[in-house]
């Protein structure tokens, strides 16, 4: 049976992190340059655990954004639906990971070319071969990028291809928290599979993520399977039949960032292989125990790209930590 197609789409950047650990930007002396942006760490996650990947954006036509779709290509992702903008340049952020593993952002946007992809641009094709179209929700923060990942998104949509959305909020990005939340839940209601973290269920409801009810007051008719992560405590699944909690693995993690992106790439090549598991319990925690594993194992290297793990660093740690 040919590998199914996951195509990702939206932004891809250059984050500069601090060379020093929990610092702030500005006691920062060094930066040092690696790939991010949510949709491409997905893309590089499912290749590197055996699936087969497509990445859609835009970049700028200079030295970053070359060298990223370079990434991308070196990580084995299908760069089809790429395109250049000569007008505009490769988003920047700057990450600063604080003592406790966790991060602050600040974007060099204005606009960066990945706002600017415009429907015309799209690989419709690319994304009418996928089995799984995947994005987030920075592509809906400006226009015309917000008209191509509508677009992008009724293709899929027509063409019976599976949506699965991972907001990845990043507020300093939209105008207000208002517009945010109103942005994230314009297209809430179109996919049929949604990842959040417990951060981001607090964020869109202003309710208690441990609560079911108020993570329920999530669901929608068309949702297959609703994914809340919960760090290193692991993650828990709803579906309109059952619902319940996989655990996550303990590790000494140094960043954390892309570990989401690992998770939700890790879930996705097991869907692509197997779609039942959105009807079968056992399946899905199996498939999410894995998941779990991966989003670990990435947090325990620098960098989101860079410490993507294997199908056997995920393994090795599900078998470290079952003895």
């Amino acid at each position: 049976m040919a590998t199914p197609l996951i195509v990702s789409f939206g932004e891809m950047l250059i984050d500069f992190v601090p060379d020093t650990s929990g610092v702030s930007l500005a006691e920062s002396t060094g930066f040092l340059k690696a790939p991010g942006g949510a949709p491409a760490n997905v893309a590089c996650a499912i290749t590197k655990l055996g699936g087969k990947s497509a990445f859609i954006g835009k970049f700028g036509d200079d030295e970053f954004g070359h060298m990223l779709v370079n990434i991308l290509k070196k990580n084995g992702v299908n760069s089809e639906g790429v395109c250049f903008d000569t007008n505009a340049r490769t988003a920047l952020a700057f990450v600063t990971l604080k003592k406790d593993g966790e991060r602050e952002f600040m974007f060099y946007r204005n606009p960066s070319a990945d706002m600017l992809l415009k429907e015309s641009e799209l690989n419709k094709d690319l994304i009418k071969k996928a089995k799984i179209f995947h994005y987030g929700s920075i592509s809906l923060i400006s226009e015309p990028c917000r008209t191509a990942h509508m677009a992008a998104m009724k293709t899929a949509k027509d063409a019976g291809v599976l949506l699965s959305y991972d907001p990845n909020v990043r507020l300093p990005l939209w105008p207000s928290t208002e517009a945010a939340i109103e942005g994230i839940k314009s297209i809430w209601n179109e996919a049929d599979i949604i990842k959040v973290s417990d951060d981001e269920v607090t964020f869109l409801t202003r309710g208690d993520a441990e609560k079911d009810d108020v993570v329920l007051s999530l669901m929608h008719d068309k949702l297959k399977l609703l994914i809340v992560t919960d760090g290193e405590k692991g993650c828990r699944y709803y579906t309109k039949k059952f619902k319940g909690r996989v655990p996550g693995y303990a590790v000494k993690a140094v960043d954390t960032t892309g570990a989401g992106d690992s998770f939700v790439g890790s879930f996705l090549v097991s869907l692509g292989k197997d779609s039942s598991l959105l009807d079968d319990e056992g399946k899905l925690k199996e498939a999410l125990a894995f998941a779990n594993a991966c989003g670990a194992v990435c947090t325990t290297q620098k960098g989101a790209i860079p410490a993507l793990p294997t199908p056997s660093d995920a393994q090795q740690l599900m078998k470290s930590k079952s003895k």
